[in-house]
C-alpha cells in the first residue's frame, strides 16, 4: 500500500430536511469545514486507529475490524425489519471508532482479491460532531477513498455512492442518501426521488440571495438523527393526511427556492416566505425545540426568517445548524444570538477528494 490522504467537506440541507425521506426534493450545499483521514503503512502488524478529537487511540487488526463490519451488518439487517429504539441502539453501539470500523471493513470487503496492509488509520476534523453537518457522511466518504487510493483500487461512481450509503446506513439506519453524495459531489446539490432511484444533480446558483444566508450552529442535538427520522416517521402513521399536506408545501418551497437561486434577481421577499413557511412545518414535526424556535421568533421580528438544517432535536435547547436568512447580512441578530457559534463557511465548498503527494 501507499500513504494516502482523502479530505472531505461537511454539509448543510438548505431545504428538504424529513421531507427527502418521503421522496420529496431537498436541496443542500457542501460547506468547507474539513474531515481528513490518512493512512499510513505500519511497521508493526495490525490497524491502528487514531481518532484526535474524540480522543480515541486503539490498535486492533482486520479480522477484529471485519467482525465488527459484519455484526453491524447484521444487527442493520434486523433494525431494517423492525425498526425499534431498541434495535437501533444495539446496531449504533457505543464504540466511539464506530464508523472508521464499519467504513474500512465495508471497503476491505469491495477488494477481496487485494492484501489487507498493516496500517494506520488518523482521523482529524474540523466539523461539529453528531450535531447536523453531516460528519458521520464525511468519515464515510474519506475513509472510503482513503483505502481505495491507498491500495491503489479504483471503483465506480455507482459503486463508491452504493459503499459508502451502507456505511452511512450503519449509522443512521435508514438515510435516504443526501449527506454522503453531497459530501462526494460537492456545491450545491438538487436530490428528487424519480420511481425507486434519488437522483442528483448540481446547482449553479446565480442569485446573490445565497450571500444574505448566515450559517449558526445551536449546539449538538439531544437525540440521534436516527432516533428523531423515527418520532417523525410516528408522525406519519398516526396522521397520513396531515402529514402528507405537510411534505406538499415542503416540497413546493424546495422547488421555489431552487427556482430563486437559478435567477439573477435577489427575489428576497420570496426566500423569506420559504424559509419561514419550511421552518413551520419543521416545528409542526415536532423537532425544533422551544428554546431554538424563541431563536427564530426574534430572527423573523427583525425582518429575518430562520430555519433549522438537518434532522433537528425532539428536546433540549440545541438542534444542530440554523440557517438564518436576511436581506441585510450585516444586520445585528441581537443578544439572542451571543450564546451561538456563527459558522464563518461558504456554502457551495468543494467536494470530497483524495489528495496529491506533496499537497
Amino acid at each position: 500500500m501507499k500513504t494516502a490522504t482523502a479530505v472531505a467537506p461537511a454539509k448543510l440541507i438548505l431545504m428538504g430536511e424529513h421531507a427527502v425521506v418521503y421522496r420529496r426534493p431537498a436541496l443542500t450545499a457542501a460547506i468547507d469545514l474539513w474531515l481528513r483521514v490518512t493512512m499510513t503503512p505500519r511497521r508493526e502488524s495490525g490497524v491502528g486507529l487514531h481518532l484526535a478529537e474524540l480522543n480515541h487511540r486503539e490498535v486492533t487488526d482486520w479480522a477484529s475490524i471485519r467482525t465488527y463490519a459484519d455484526t453491524v451488518r447484521d444487527r442493520w439487517h434486523r433494525y431494517v425489519e423492525h425498526p425499534t429504539p431498541e434495535a437501533f441502539a444495539h446496531m449504533r453501539g457505543d464504540d466511539p471508532a464506530h464508523l472508521v470500523k464499519v467504513a474500512l471493513g465495508e471497503a476491505e470487503r469491495r477488494l477481496p482479491d487485494a492484501e489487507a496492509p498493516a496500517l494506520t488509520v488518523a482521523v482529524h476534523t474540523q466539523q461539529p460532531i453528531g450535531a447536523g453537518f453531516g460528519s458521520s457522511a464525511a468519515v464515510a466518504v474519506a475513509v472510503v477513498q482513503a483505502y481505495l487510493a491507498a491500495q491503489e483500487a479504483e471503483a465506480s461512481d455507482e459503486v463508491l455512492r452504493e459503499l459508502v450509503l451502507d456505511v452511512e446506513r450503519r449509522q443512521h439506519g435508514t438515510p435516504s442518501g443526501v449527506d454522503p453524495e453531497t459530501v462526494r459531489r460537492g456545491g450545491l446539490v438538487w436530490a428528487e426521488r424519480t420511481e425507486d432511484t434519488l437522483d442528483y444533480c448540481s446547482v449553479t446558483p446565480r442569485s446573490p440571495v445565497l450571500d444574505g444566508f448566515r450559517v449558526l450552529h445551536t449546539g449538538r442535538p439531544a437525540e440521534s438523527t436516527g432516533t428523531v427520522v423515527d418520532a417523525v416517521r410516528a408522525h406519519r402513521d398516526d396522521d397520513p393526511e396531515t402529514f402528507e399536506a405537510r411534505l406538499n408545501r415542503m416540497e413546493a418551497a424546495t422547488r421555489t427556492l431552487r427556482t430563486v437561486l437559478a435567477q439573477e434577481a435577489a427575489h428576497r421577499d420570496e426566500t423569506l416566505r420559504v424559509v419561514r413557511e419550511v421552518e413551520a412545518e419543521l416545528e409542526a414535526l415536532g423537532v425544533v425545540p422551544e428554546p431554538v424556535q424563541r431563536i427564530v421568533r426574534a430572527v423573523e421580528e427583525r425582518g429575518g426568517a430562520a430555519k433549522i438544517s438537518g434532522a433537528g432535536a425532539l428536546s433540549g435547547s440545541r438542534a444542530g445548524p440554523l440557517l438564518v436568512y436576511h436581506p441585510d447580512p450585516e444586520v445585528d441578530l441581537g443578544a439572542e444570538f451571543e450564546s451561538l457559534t456563527e459558522m464563518n463557511v461558504r456554502l457551495g465548498a468543494e467536494g470530497a477528494h483524495v489528495e496529491r503527494e506533496g499537497g
